[in-house]
């Protein structure tokens, strides 16, 4: 009675060479040539398909692995540099990058696995959460106002107060903190707004005395309007923005 042996399926040469380094546990940068090729033949030999495609990939892989053997058994080749060709380079290097690819696709298949275990749940949001609105319409709030116009403001403002500065003479006496109060800063802007009820907000910064002056009014104009207390305007990007008195008379 005939022995019955079944052998391993391999995706293709490169599988099964490095079927074969592995299960030698041999150094894949200095392969045995001839044990390899021994092997792989034996193999070959073993191999019962019908699909010539397939064993044609085989075929050709035992052809390189003798034209390695006999290149191994001749005077080694020199290069332009003078060093030593090994004629297993090229093998070794696809060899190499076969295993990178094939233990990715282990790693993406965990990962497929793993993703196969995940559950999702639909949002189950509260009715009043969803028709929640927000109380206040910032943009209507905010209206023709943009912040690039103004930061060129207060550039423009902030250029004006370092040119009055003497570069020289500033450097001399003491130097002092500057305490200014928002809330005593908002009730000036009150009174100035009361008897002006409309003007440009650049004309407003450039009143001030200091760099600490301009930032706190700055942001008590913010506050203002916050506090629905001022409305500001603009015509286009370019053209002044006019602050408007909101206070009942």
């Amino acid at each position: 009675m005939a022995l019955s042996v079944k052998l391993e399926v391999f995706e293709g040469p490169l599988d099964l060479l490095l079927h074969l380094i592995e299960k030698n546990k041999i150094d894949i940068y200095d392969i045995p040539i001839v044990t390899i090729t021994d092997q792989y033949l034996d193999y070959i030999k073993k191999m019962e398909t019908q699909d010539m495609n397939v064993m044609s990939e085989f075929l050709v892989m035992a052809a390189t692995l003798l034209d390695i053997k006999c290149r191994m058994l001749l005077p080694k080749e020199v290069d332009e540099e003078g060093e030593e060709e090994d004629p297993r380079a090229e093998l070794v290097q696809k060899l190499l990058e076969y295993k990178m690819y094939k233990y990715m696709s282990y790693e993406l298949r965990d990962r497929q696995v793993d993703a196969g275990k995940s559950w999702f749940k639909k949002p189950m949001l509260p009715k009043e959460v969803e028709d929640f609105q927000y109380p206040i319409d910032y943009e209507e709030l905010i209206g023709g106002m943009n912040l690039k116009g103004l930061h060129d403001i207060f550039k423009s403002v902030m250029k004006r107060q370092e040119d009055k500065i003497d570069p020289i003479r500033s450097q001399f006496g003491k130097i002092e903190k500057d305490e200014i109060n928002l809330e005593e800063k908002q009730a000036y802007i009150e009174e100035y707004i009361r008897n002006h009820k409309s003007f440009s907000f650049r004309e407003l910064l450039e009143k001030q005395g200091s760099k600490m002056e301009i930032i706190v009014t700055f942001l008590a104009v913010l506050e203002m309007m916050k506090q629905n207390m001022i409305s500001i305007e603009q015509e286009d990007t370019c053209s002044e923005i006019m602050i408007t008195s909101s206070l009942a008379a």
